[in-house]
């Protein structure tokens, strides 16, 4: 009896959506590379793998999804896990957003939460805990580097939100020195974590591309 092909493929989309009406914010939508159904990603027909390759069946879902999710202004921070259209779905409320991960029938629902978690407190720590609408969309490149460092084509990379946090930096607006520019560095017991951190990846990846 042949066996199922090992994968450590896991989250099959990540979602951003408005609270209030459901409207898209941010969306990615993940398929395995590799599979023995051949090129998923490129066909306009739904399958097992790829069951939303058009943006009109991504929209009809994520309506569908906050219809099912969605949750009362009076309870801020909500969030749970349902199965819904076959699919692991993780969700939390936050203000006037809500965030999902979503995964395979048969996937663990907790490292799903997880990575939901990493997220939403990595962009916590960013953004100094004002994860609003309006903030993320004026912050939409550290919202999608986040991801970019949770998750690469569905696979998870890291759940750690100080761990994200501190890889997603932004280069500084003006110049360090000077008084301003010291008033301006973290000088404190988290920001110099956070820069040993950065520092030790750095190296470690030019020490990669030396050899």
């Amino acid at each position: 009896m042949p066996t199922a092909p090992v994968s450590l493929f896991s989250v099959a989309a990540v979602l951003l959506l408005s609270a209030s009406d459901g409207s898209r914010i941010l969306a990615k939508y993940y398929v395995p590379l590799h599979s023995t159904s051949g090129n998923t990603a490129a066909s306009a027909t739904p399958t097992e793998l790829n069951p939303y390759p058009t943006l009109a069946l991504q929209k009809s879902f994520e309506k569908g999804l906050h219809a099912k999710t969605q949750k009362p202004a009076s309870q801020p921070g909500a969030g749970d896990i349902i199965l819904y259209d076959n699919k692991i779905v993780v969700f939390k409320q936050e203000g006037d957003v809500a965030m999902y991960v979503v995964g395979g029938a048969q996937e663990n629902e907790m490292l799903l939460w997880h990575v939901l978690l990493g997220w939403r407190d990595a962009l916590n720590i960013l953004l100094k805990n004002t994860t609003d609408r309006r903030t993320l969309l004026e912050n939409y490149d550290l919202v999608t580097l986040c991801l970019d460092e949770i998750l690469d084509d569905g696979i998870i990379l890291e759940t750690d939100p100080v761990a994200i946090a501190s890889r997603v930096s932004r280069a500084p607006t003006q110049e360090v020195g000077g008084a301003a520019g010291l008033r301006n560095l973290d000088l404190s017991e988290q920001g110099l974590l956070n820069a040993w951190e950065y520092g030790r990846n750095q190296l470690r990846e030019r020490l990669r591309q030396g050899l």
